[in-house]
């Protein structure tokens, strides 16, 4: 009976830990896509009035990842930046501007 006990606490105390764990990975992971979100944002708010930022949520190893979008400053129409967040350093590059018309979601058929 006192086994049962044993097993059952140890049980319920790993089963605990493995949940804040997850709880606090996800936390981190979100808290990460919000900083990359923001750091691209801004990077983006040279060229683009009110950026939009998609993010990858997780990355890749090395870096964070997020597409920006928005009206381009004196122009009309969209245009898209690809956003590479360097987790090690923190700082962001944007790639070169993407009109709307070269981003297509689904392949031509």
């Amino acid at each position: 009976m006192q086994r049962n006990k044993i097993r059952f606490c140890t049980l319920a105390i790993v089963i605990g830990a493995a949940g804040a764990a997850r709880a606090s990975s996800g936390d981190a992971w979100q808290e990460f896509a919000t900083e990359v979100e923001g750091k691209c944002k801004q990077a983006a708010r040279a060229s683009i009035e009110f950026p939009h930022a998609v993010v990858d949520p997780f990355g890749s190893e090395h870096f964070g990842i997020a597409l920006v979008t928005g009206k381009p400053k004196g122009a009309n129409g969209f245009v898209s930046y690809f956003c590479v967040y360097d987790k090690q350093t923190k700082e962001v590059e944007l790639g070169s501007e993407l009109e709307a018309d070269d981003i297509r979601i689904l392949p031509e058929e």
